[in-house]
């Protein structure tokens, strides 16, 4: 009899399934026979890397046939200087999902509990069954997360608690107020991960990171991106920063050589690029504005949000939606898997994109209105 391999993997294995990552455009076109499709679906930058970052790169490849830096040392003097924090509280990792992972693997052990909120990243579900701890799933508030009721949840088995500010894939937000109140009531032996990989769209004047909350709480550990605003999705830098104990734990089980040469030559480069990332930030805000006015010319609601995308009601099951979508060639990310079978995650594209996938949607929700009016 043929081995059953699923039965030697770990309990936490069996039980997960693969990431599912918005549908590649090569992907689309090869199943479809389509050209010139645009993806919506990643929440990546629409305006392309930092030219500064590609010189970066380009400067970069003649170093292809050697191991990068395993300290990331240029990298950490960079963000060091860049916001005022310790070398030796900075833990880098292939984009935050690896950071996140490092975290679950240095403190979590079966039979701990880890508390994150409904409609919050998938990834926080796939690092705590991973490492066979049980997930406190807190039920959102408006669609986001509801902090008292998850400092309430807090029990002696808690180990983790993760927070996403903004959060993915809602785009809501909370206050630094609510912030220090949620963390005054939080043991400090239960480490607070918090995810910031949006803050730097966030314009809203009571929103400040929580790297300012770090000196009262050394639990608190927060996680960025390169990969959004700053442009940087396919090389995959991320970073913590931490209290230095739990730096140094992070960096024991992390795998060495993690980030690659011309990740972290194009992240030091874009980290200096400050009008490129003004462009980003403004690109988002207009394309914000022109997907919610398309938005309400369609009669669709959807939840406000402070990140690169918006979260769109369709009012019906939004596979057909999808699925229609396909056929225009416009790529969204469906997000059932969150338990919101109704809304498409939408991300902020060029203005021509965001017109598209406006004038696709307009017709998608006019054939299958007329397909569900003939049942």
């Amino acid at each position: 009899m043929a081995c059953d391999f699923y039965q030697l993997a770990t309990p936490g294995a069996q039980g997960l399934h693969p990431y599912q990552p918005g549908k590649p455009v090569e992907e689309l076109e090869r199943e479809l026979g389509i050209k010139d499709s645009i993806k919506l679906a990643s929440n990546e930058n629409p305006q392309g890397p930092s030219e500064a970052a590609i010189a970066a790169i380009q400067a970069s490849l003649s170093d292809s046939c050697r191991y990068p830096d395993a300290s990331g040392f240029k990298l950490k003097q960079a963000l060091s200087a860049h916001y005022g924090i310790s070398v030796d509280s900075i833990t880098l990792g292939n984009g935050s999902n690896d950071v996140l992972d490092l975290i679950g693997r240095a403190f979590l052990l079966p039979g701990d509990e880890v508390i994150y909120s409904q409609y919050s990243f998938v990834v926080y579900m796939l690092v705590t069954q991973s490492s066979g701890a049980s997930a406190v799933v807190v039920p959102a508030r408006d669609w986001g997360h509801d902090l008292e009721a998850m400092a309430a949840a807090v029990t002696e088995k808690t180990r983790l608690i993760f927070l996403a500010n903004p959060n993915n894939p809602t785009g809501t937000w909370f206050s630094d107020q609510a912030m220090r109140a949620f963390m005054a009531k939080v043991p400090e032996n239960v480490i607070v991960v918090l995810d910031e990989a949006y803050l730097e769209y966030v314009a809203e004047p009571d929103y400040m990171s929580g790297l300012g909350l770090q000196n009262d709480y050394p639990n608190l550990v927060v996680t960025r991106t390169f990969s959004k605003a700053l442009g940087l999705a396919a090389l995959r830098v991320g970073y913590a920063v931490a209290d230095p104990a739990i730096t140094d734990l992070l960096n024991r089980v992390r795998q060495p050589f993690n980030v690659n040469i011309p990740a972290l030559e194009a992240a030091v480069a874009v980290l200096g690029d400050s009008e490129y990332l003004q462009r980003s930030v403004d690109l988002n805000r207009a394309g914000i504005q022109q997907l919610e006015q398309g938005f309400t010319q369609l009669g669709l609601s959807w939840i406000p949000s402070v990140g690169n995308f918006i979260t769109v009601d369709c009012g019906c099951d939004a596979a057909p939606i999808y699925a229609g979508l396909l056929q225009e060639g416009v790529i969204v990310r469906p997000v059932a898997n969150y338990q919101m079978p109704e809304h498409l995650r939408v991300t902020v594209g060029l203005p021509e994109e965001n017109a598209r996938f406006l004038s696709a949607l307009a017709r998608v929700l006019k054939l299958t209105s007329g397909k569900a009016d003939t049942l």
